[in-house]
């Protein structure tokens, strides 16, 4: 999450997936949610947002996920469990162990667009958005930065 100072405020909130398949470069996967502190507006994801993030990657994979998230709130949610358990054949949801946050690789991705952001000011928010896209794309079209967040993690995708 990205706070916005001054005129408006409001927040940007990023959901995202790193995407790993043996033999195959990684992708990453994001969407975006801005808060206008309009009455009304929902201030973060929901878990229906997840669940078009889930059904989203999944097409642009074309293939089974094996989908591992932390312990957020909303993450825990039973409509969520109640749509893995609908769409078992290509959906498996593993929870990472609570505050282990250095097993994620998606902790990575949010570190390096940070550090890639540290530089920059942004007007309004819409300018802010515009920084996040433009850094969020460069991320993705530096597959080898989305490997080293999955190394720094100590795990390894081992094929079947």
């Amino acid at each position: 999450m990205v706070r916005v100072r001054g005129a408006g405020g409001g927040r940007v909130s990023i959901a995202g997936v790193a995407c790993y398949r043996p033999g195959n470069r990684p992708h990453l996967y994001y969407q975006l949610r801005v808060h206008r502190r309009r009455k009304g507006e929902p201030r973060g994801f929901t878990w229906q947002d997840y669940r078009d993030l889930i059904i989203t990657t999944h097409h642009n994979v074309s293939a089974p996920l094996i989908w591992c998230w932390d312990n957020l709130n909303i993450h825990l949610a039973p409509e969520l469990a109640d749509f893995a358990a609908e769409n078992k054949e290509w959906l498996r949801i593993y929870r990472l162990p609570a505050y282990a946050p250095d097993l994620n690789p998606a902790e990575g991705i949010w570190s390096l667009l940070k550090r890639a952001m540290a530089n920059f000011a942004a007007a309004d928010q819409a300018g802010l958005v515009r920084i996040i896209k433009r850094k969020l794309k460069k991320i993705q079209y530096r597959p080898h930065l989305i490997d080293g967040c999955l190394a720094a993690t100590g795990l390894r995708i081992e094929p079947w």
